[in-house]
């Protein structure tokens, strides 16, 4: 008669602590936009304060008094940004007689943007929104597809800032072709300062 095997009792796994890593400590490509509704011309432009190339940091407030051209990217040394940061490079001193300041913000690393700026010449100040607070205060962190893959990103976005700090013009899903000519348009309509 074959002896019966000893019964093995199913060892119980310790349990896992709950979870201490919050949301807002996800990395984020994982969370969700913190904006309620899309900002239009007339709003108020978000308030920000980010590490810029131009050393130190640039804030909004700080601008306050002189129109400005926020857009925002997806990636540095990508084609579509590349030439679009090219195209504000090449029209500079238009935007500079117009008494615009020109930002670029993506969530690239201080480091990728220096790189970025230099192997272009970029003669503006690239800001670095490393944890997206920025991208997602002004609605431009979307979710996206490519390949048939779902994922959160940057779209391509552009606002001018008027001197008091409200939005004077939007721009989402930009079409890089013209698209600085459609901004210097923007600044001519905004009043005299």
């Amino acid at each position: 008669m074959p002896k019966p095997k000893p019964s093995r009792s199913k060892q119980s796994r310790p349990k896992r602590a709950p979870s201490t890593r919050s949301r807002a400590a996800q990395p984020p490509s994982k969370q969700p936009p913190l904006t309620s509704a899309e900002l239009q011309a007339g709003d108020a432009a978000p308030e920000f304060d980010l590490p810029a190339t131009s050393g130190g940091r640039v804030s909004l407030r700080a601008l306050r008094g002189k129109a400005v051209v926020l857009y925002f990217y997806p990636k540095d040394d990508t084609s579509g940004c590349t030439k679009e940061a090219c195209s504000f490079r090449d029209g500079i001193g238009e935007f500079r007689r117009r008494g615009a300041e020109i930002l670029g913000v993506s969530m690239d690393s201080l480091d990728s943007h220096h790189k970025f700026a230099g192997k272009f010449s970029l003669p503006f100040p690239l800001l670095s929104d490393d944890d997206g607070k920025t991208c997602r205060a002004y609605g431009v962190y979307q979710k996206k597809s490519m390949y048939g893959r779902e994922y959160w990103g940057i779209e391509r976005s552009t606002f001018v800032i008027d001197p008091q700090g409200r939005l004077a013009a939007v721009y989402r899903k930009v079409q890089v072709d013209g698209h600085d000519q459609e901004v210097l348009r923007a600044l001519a309509a905004l009043p005299a300062a």
